[in-house]
């Protein structure tokens, strides 16, 4: 049987998105009998385009990833919830015998400045994304 983890922000478009696709990455790799999801509290309908290049240069594509609401996950299977944010640790569902997990992490979407200084943000949370997530599928 396997583990379902749900990685769960505000608009799915951007951390959410990149756990989901380490999550599935490191699970390969690995060969955990993972399942990966990820959903908004509230989606914002998009995947971020420099969420979808960072995740690129470490030769994972999620530019066919959809933001998607937590109604279209199975929310009451999942057997870890990670929560990438403070707004949707206040909206996650209650889940009984879930392990939750909450990673506070900056939103990049909402870095202002250059195209480069935007992009040097989404980079910095996306290592950070990328070893909790490694860290966590490892242990299972």
């Amino acid at each position: 049987m396997s583990i379902k983890i749900g990685f769960i922000c505000t608009g799915n478009s951007a951390r959410s998105q990149m756990a989901e696709g380490f999550g599935k990455y490191y699970a390969q790799i690995y060969e955990k009998d993972v399942e990966v999801y990820s959903a908004g509290s509230d989606p914002s309908g998009y995947v971020h385009p420099l969420a979808v290049k960072v995740m690129s240069e470490k030769g994972i594509d999620i530019s066919k990833n959809r933001s998607k609401s937590l109604e279209k996950i199975p929310v009451y299977e999942l057997d870890y919830v990670i929560t990438l944010c403070s707004d949707a640790e206040k909206n996650c569902p209650v889940i009984p015998d879930a392990n939750i997990q909450h990673w506070k992490l900056p939103d990049p979407a909402k870095t202002k400045g250059t195209e480069e200084e935007k992009i040097i943000v989404f980079r910095n949370i996306r290592d950070k994304i990328d070893q909790k997530v490694k860290e966590l599928i490892k242990s299972m």
